[in-house]
């Protein structure tokens, strides 16, 4: 009866069943109201006006939406508007708290079974519930409708830069595809088969109870001749039913052998694009081999540098070119490519353009004022400008980390009959920083990005916005500490316009889920801004750390705007052994500008691989495709640049990928991780940045994570004070927040719309180049410190 309700309630199907609407269904009645609200629902969730026509605008209504094993399913208020699908508490929350939205221009839409609905965009996915299949019909065509809208706006406002799917993707899919098509017809038909048995049987009952009257034998007649019609028509259907199920068998056979065929054509482009590789090597070895043989005794000074994974000559001889070359292994959902170092010398006197392949000669890459010029500074301070001496002698320790013993047991007593999000967690998993600086260390290695406003080619500009957006995970390595979670309203600023031209806020915007809002300005020419809402997942062994949210970046002079996110974070040996962490995933960075792309992988660890441990590769490449830069090197060391001089492309597999060889110049060291102070590993193993950043400072808002006094006396070493206080910090915002949710209901009664809480220094827009909401600077703040008018900010500590 499910399956007949779906057909009735409007759809794909809506042809078929209207041959049978004259005979009335069950299924298409209306259920009940739910006599029973699940779990967690509070007074504030009233039953609502019914859901705008779905093909308007807005569409708004209620669902049931998973949250977690413990609270189940909780009903939500949704509100579908320009291509953003959003949810709240209640009616009255949308006036001040969003508790999540989802783009649907490129989110999926799935329907698990009748009355389920699972939304999925990147690593964020949405499951839902409607009362029934009418109206979980009613909300798939809205979707679609919204998504198919938002599709159309997104391709009229970008150029036709080829940022479409490959084909090669539509190839794989198109099979299944067709093959679920014809499963979805064949279940519509059996459908439509189950309603005219089950009205074809209620028809010979009637005609049954006719014959059984006393009628001219006239009628007796014609009732039997529609009996034994209505019995044919039984049997016809059944048999086409049993053709259509018996077509879809021969097509998933063949279906199987052409996979099977596929399958094999692949491995055999495999083995000679393996063969291909070999000879590359061969021919770059002998290459070698008959041009720099007569040099090899004078050039024994440069084979300092060679890299640990570098490659022989033909005959084992030690050649600096040899020792200088890297062979790249193929990513895995990135383009594979191998690089090769070429003699800089053979190509200057080819006096050649370098295949077309960077702007001006190799001789560039030499020039002693060229922004890739290799920075070995030691220290932080030795890393400054000359002409940016810093004017305020900063602290250069904290007080070493108390050796306190973390009793889980009194953890575990706290744990029961309590909700996990209000148990009280204790100071001995933290450290004593908050998110927000945190967050404000990422720029720890600014001076990348003043290297990247001097840069003339965007090309070259996006080689340093790549190494800035590695160098941001090089202070995670040691700190397997979690940083403070910041409460709603507090701001952090770090002021360093004098000393290295670019001041830092950030704001703590939303409380659940918890999200910070970040925006820096530099008078060096740039400005960056992002607003982060980390999601975890707990795995049992280890715990992922995904942090959603786009960081942009923009210079001023040029207008490049490049937008990128961050990669997971996963923490292992949650349970037992010693506490490590990792980065994995990819990372995109686009120049919306110029449509530049930089695609870096960042290799997960495997006790099994030969890698690099921590290795990050990549390839800069313009706006038509064409390959520039190779990146390479670690997330907690180094990051290497190399300029390509010569590519040749592989043919291009089903799956979309090709391994490419790049012939380089010797690579140039973009970035390199300071060393971290002395004692760092009794002071939480903090850089010599991280050491500043919660250092007393006069005139900041009182709302500055500096003046937490949980985080304050846990610097301090007086963990079991800074317990009490941070306990007693979260119950107060518990507080606040129970008084804001019931102001919003009293304001609901009443009919007058309420505000709720609005964020103090940022205002919620939505991002034209992602089409995402976000939080960015609307001014005030430098000017209330420069009056010391601090009106504005709330008592939260």
């Amino acid at each position: 009866m499910g399956k007949a309700a779906a057909l009735c309630g409007g759809g794909s199907t809506r042809g078929l069943v209207s041959l049978l609407s004259a005979v009335p269904c069950l299924g298409c009645q209306e259920p009940p109201a739910m006599s029973a609200e699940p779990a967690g629902r509070g007074p504030g969730a009233p039953a609502g006006p019914p859901p705008a026509a779905p093909g308007s605008d807005t569409y708004k209504g209620w669902l049931f939406k998973w949250t977690n094993y413990l609270k189940g399913y909780q009903r939500r208020w949704f509100v579908l508007s320009n291509g953003l699908l959003s949810y709240y508490r209640t009616q009255a929350e949308m006036a001040h708290t969003c508790r999540g939205t989802i783009n649907l221009s490129t989110a999926h839409i799935d329907t698990e079974d009748s009355c389920n609905i699972v939304l999925s965009n990147g690593g964020r996915t949405y499951h839902l519930k409607a009362n029934s299949e009418v109206e979980r019909q009613r909300w798939v065509t809205a979707l679609e409708l919204a998504k198919a809208k938002a599709i159309r706006m997104r391709n009229n406002q970008s150029d036709d830069s080829g940022d479409e799917e490959p084909a090669s993707q539509s190839d794989r899919a198109e099979l299944p595809g067709a093959l679920q098509s014809l499963s979805s017809k064949l279940e519509d038909l059996s459908t439509c088969n189950e309603l005219i048995a089950k009205h074809g049987a209620a028809l010979q009952r009637s005609l049954s109870e006719l014959e059984s009257l006393k009628l001219p034998p006239e009628s007796g007649d014609k009732i039997k001749a529609v009996n034994e019609r209505a019995t044919l028509f039984r049997i016809t259907s059944n048999a086409m039913i049993n053709a259509c199920r018996d077509f879809l068998d021969l097509a998933e056979t063949q279906s199987r052998k052409w996979q099977r065929a596929l399958q094999c054509e692949r491995e055999q482009r495999i083995r000679l694009e393996e063969t291909i590789e070999q000879l590359a090597k061969q021919h770059n070895s002998l290459e070698r081999a008959c041009r720099g043989a007569p040099g090899l005794a004078s050039t024994t000074d440069s084979t300092s540098t060679a890299k640990a994974g570098s490659t022989q000559s033909a005959k084992g001889e030690a050649s600096d070119e040899d020792e200088e070359t890297e062979y790249f292994d193929a990513m895995e959902d990135a383009p594979a490519f191998i690089t090769v170092t070429a003699d800089p010398k053979h190509h200057r006197r080819s006096g050649s353009n370098l295949s077309g392949a960077s702007e001006g000669h190799a001789e560039e890459w030499n020039l002693e004022d060229n922004v890739f010029e290799s920075s070995n500074q030691s220290s932080y301070n030795e890393s400054t400008c000359k002409d940016l001496l810093p004017k305020k002698r900063r602290r250069t320790r904290i007080p070493d980390k108390p050796n306190y013993s973390l009793n889980l047991w009194s953890i575990m007593k706290n744990c029961i009959g309590k909700e996990l999000s209000k148990i009280p967690m204790p100071v001995n998993f933290n450290e004593p920083l908050s998110m927000l600086q945190r967050l404000t260390e990422d720029l720890e290695y600014h001076e990348l990005l003043d290297k990247a406003v001097k840069c003339e080619s965007s090309t070259e500009q996006m080689c340093f916005v790549a190494a800035f957006s590695v160098s941001s995970y090089s202070t995670t390595v040691h700190r397997i500490a979690k940083p403070f979670n910041p409460l709603l309203g507090e701001t952090y600023e770090l002021d360093r316009l004098e000393e290295f031209g670019f001041r830092s806020l950030c704001e703590q915007v939303s409380h659940h889920p918890p999200a910070a809002a970040h925006h820096v300005y530099s008078k060096r020419g740039w400005t960056l801004w992002q607003e982060i809402t980390i999601a975890s997942k707990f795995r049992g062994k280890y715990l992922s750390i995904m942090p959603l949210g786009a960081i942009h970046l923009e210079f001023h002079s040029s207008g490049n705007h490049y937008v990128w996110r961050k990669v997971t974070s996963t923490v292992h040996n949650i349970i037992v052994g010693k506490l490590w962490i990792d980065q994995s995933g990819e990372i995109e960075i686009v120049n919306h500008k110029s449509k530049d792309k930089c695609q870096l992988k960042f290799t997960p660890y495997s006790y099994f691989s030969r890698d690099v441990p921590r290795k990050v590769t990549g390839v800069v490449s313009d706006a038509d495709g064409k390959a520039h830069y190779v990146m390479s090197g670690t997330w907690d060391e180094k990051m290497e640049c190399s300029k390509i001089v010569h590519s040749s492309h592989g043919s291009t597999s089903t799956e979309g990928k090709q391994k490419t060889v790049y012939q380089t110049l010797s690579p140039k060291v973009l970035w390199k991780k300071y060393p971290l102070p002395e004692n760092a590993e009794n002071m939480y193993f903090f850089s010599d940045l991280a050491l500043t950043l919660n250092e007393p400072e006069e005139r900041v808002a009182p709302t500055d994570s500096r003046l937490r006094p949980d985080q304050r006396l846990m610097e301090s070493g007086r963990w079991d004070e800074a317990n009490v206080e941070k306990q007693r910090l979260e119950e107060k915002q518990r507080a606040v927040r129970r008084r804001r949710e019931a102001e919003a209901v009293e304001a609901l009664e009443e009919g007058k719309d309420y505000e709720g809480y609005i964020p103090l220094w940022f205002e919620r827009r939505v991002d034209a180049v992602t089409g995402e909401l976000i939080c960015v600077y609307k001014g005030g703040y430098w000017e209330a410190k420069e009056k010391q008018d601090w009106s504005l900010c709330p008592n939260i500590f």
